[in-house]
């Protein structure tokens, strides 16, 4: 056990660096790498002694980690909670496949390798979703996992797996070979957030404007590959400088974080949400079928996440107490492809076009362009192509 934790305690002071610039860079939470020791304890030790060495682990990297960075209390204990139940499933497992310390290299302490290391994923990422759900209400199972923390979280536990192999068969100083691996790894992940921090805008989450026009660029690539149908949103608050002048800019920002929410829970997992600047959003709907676009989809969802806007009730805290904010609204205008345009700034114009009707025409409204008119578009748009009647 003493082996295991100290080589924890010298992984967690190595990855300190790293942790800062991960701070200064973006809110993100520390990248928990310890399974590969508390994964190797569950596969040596009994039960006890392995959820000893997890407490001991996870209480020096809340000391040197979790406190600094002013995490709560409770979720270091949640955390070491879901890591010590997990080691008992480990345990579990071996326990019911008979495998002794010293037969991990042979093909039945493989089969219990590979059922600790599902077992241990399984409880420790359904209890992790689970609270995330809790605290995120509305979240999405699925959604959480994309996040890429699993495919993680089962290359630090295999290389948990080889740390237990290690020390159940030879010296445990060839441990050493473990760090520069683990050190690389959090590397990468570093290398991944300062990627997303590039294509995000900061007070949204959303993505910003260079990263949406080259993904969108790519979606419509892949609708004219497809023989599929696309469309271009574009979004704009209404009377959002009123809001500013009459509450002040921080309770703007938690408006357009609000809005930005709306974005994120009503469209789909392929399309693209990002934020233009100002006041201003734009969405990108890939992969539409004719015959839903016929049915009023691309409708259907302008006007979804215009009601959703609508229905937004902020409670804002401020130096004169709390502020309910109610009355927000969203003005949309939208652009189908390729019927008003094949290439994106031709159809940014068609949606920008659009937007300016509903704008003129009394706000908290949507208006979809099928075809392309001009950019001051007449009382009367053309007629769209398949048998659609434009809104515009």
């Amino acid at each position: 056990m003493a082996t295991l934790v100290v080589a924890a305690a010298i992984h967690a002071e190595l990855s300190i660096g790293a942790e800062r610039v991960r701070r200064r860079i973006a809110e993100t939470r520390y990248v928990d790498l310890s399974s590969v020791w508390t994964f190797a304890a569950a596969l040596l030790l009994p039960p006890l002694l392995a959820s000893v060495a997890v407490v001991v682990t996870y209480t020096h990297l809340y000391l040197r980690v979790f406190r600094p960075s002013k995490t709560p209390p409770h979720r270091q204990i949640f955390s070491t909670s879901t890591v010590v139940l997990a080691v008992h499933a480990v345990a579990g497992a071996r326990v019911l496949l008979d495998v002794g310390v010293g037969e991990l290299d042979t093909y039945r302490g493989m089969a219990a390798l590979v059922v600790g290391l599902f077992a241990y994923t399984v409880v420790n990422t359904l209890l992790v979703v689970s609270a995330i759900r809790l605290s995120q209400p509305g979240s999405k199972f699925l959604k959480i996992l994309a996040g890429g923390e699993v495919v993680l979280e089962i290359g630090t536990l295999c290389l948990g797996g080889l740390a237990a192999v290690v020390l159940g068969s030879t010296s445990a100083f060839v441990l050493l070979l473990m760090f520069p691996p683990l050190l690389l790894l959090e590397q990468s992940t570093l290398v991944r957030q300062l990627e997303a921090r590039a294509t995000t805008d900061a007070k949204t989450g959303l993505l910003n404007p260079d990263a949406w026009r080259w993904q969108t660029t790519t979606l419509l690539r892949q609708a004219q590959h497809d023989g599929r149908i696309a469309a271009i949103l574009i979004l704009d608050l209404d009377h959002f400088k009123k809001i500013n002048d009459r509450h002040g800019h921080l309770v703007g920002d938690e408006v357009l974080h609000a809005v930005a929410q709306v974005l994120i829970h009503e469209v789909r997992e392929n399309d693209r949400a990002g934020r233009f600047g100002g006041e201003e959003f734009v969405v990108s709907l890939g992969g539409l079928s004719e015959a839903a676009v016929r049915g009023g989809k691309i409708r259907d969802v302008a006007e979804r996440i215009r009601a959703r806007v609508e229905e937004l009730r902020l409670e804002v805290d401020t130096p004169d107490g709390p502020l309910t904010i109610s009355d927000v609204s969203i003005s949309v205008g939208a652009a189908v492809y390729p019927s008003a345009g094949t290439e994106l700034k031709e159809l940014l114009e068609v949606a920008d076009a659009a937007l300016y009707a509903a704008k003129r025409g009394g706000r908290n409204q949507v208006q979809v362009r099928y075809g392309g008119p001009p950019l001051n578009p007449s009382p009367q748009p053309p007629t769209p192509p398949f048998g659609l009647r434009s809104t515009g």
